[in-house]
């Protein structure tokens, strides 16, 4: 998902995303920003003898406005990321690579209510499933991913929830992860108010016909 002259990476914790960035040629110059002192010193000695610097600092604070042409922030919670890219808006680019480890719908919501259009969406194989989002800066009012979603009848609700490419493209791993997950809430004696929550959007996808085969 990352090609661009001049990328940063926000939390790069040992700098090996950059690292391997600039080793397969698919950034020119990167910037490794870190706000805690080990995993700042972990960025400098990976990234040594690359074109590459690593500043010490609280997220966007360590770039000047337009320095950089894309950005990515990884393994942070949803709400977290957000902060980040709301504390200097001035300051975030065109391009943006996000992967949450949790509260993965406000991130989409945020790009969405900040004209950044969803151009992808991935997850990771084996292991925990890691979803990693691509989003572009548009003009464009409206996302066409939500847009192709509603024509099918699904809510942009669900479309924050489960990833509106995913549910257009019928993702496979994530239609069993789900019906999994809804046959086990079902099970349960009790629930939460966020498992209720979550087991009531996985039944309106199954109700509406729209993720489920029958």
């Amino acid at each position: 998902m990352i090609r661009s002259e001049r990328h940063a990476d926000i939390g790069s914790d040992h700098g090996h995303l950059l690292a391997a960035l600039l080793a397969a040629g698919r950034i020119e110059f990167g910037f490794a920003i870190e706000n805690k002192r080990q995993p700042f010193e972990n960025s400098k000695a990976t990234l040594n003898g690359y074109a590459a610097e690593v500043r010490f600092a609280d997220g966007l604070a360590g770039l000047r406005p337009a320095e950089v042409d894309s950005l990515s922030i990884c393994g942070m919670g949803g709400g977290s990321i957000v902060r980040i890219l709301e504390a200097f808006p001035e300051r975030v680019p065109d391009r943006l690579m996000l992967q949450p480890n949790k509260s993965i719908n406000v991130v989409r919501r945020w790009a969405r209510n900040n004209r950044f259009k969803l151009l992808d969406e991935r997850c990771t194989q084996g292991g925990r499933r890691f979803e990693i989002l691509s989003f572009q800066r548009t003009d464009q009012a409206e996302d066409p991913a939500y847009q192709q979603l509603q024509q099918r009848g699904c809510d942009s609700e669900l479309g924050y929830e489960f990833g509106p490419w995913f549910l257009l493209r019928q993702d496979a791993e994530l239609r069993r992860l789900l019906r999994e997950e809804l046959d086990y809430l079902k099970k349960m004696p009790a629930l939460t108010d966020e498992s209720r929550t979550r087991m009531e959007a996985i039944s309106r996808l199954e109700a509406a016909g729209y993720f489920f085969s029958r």
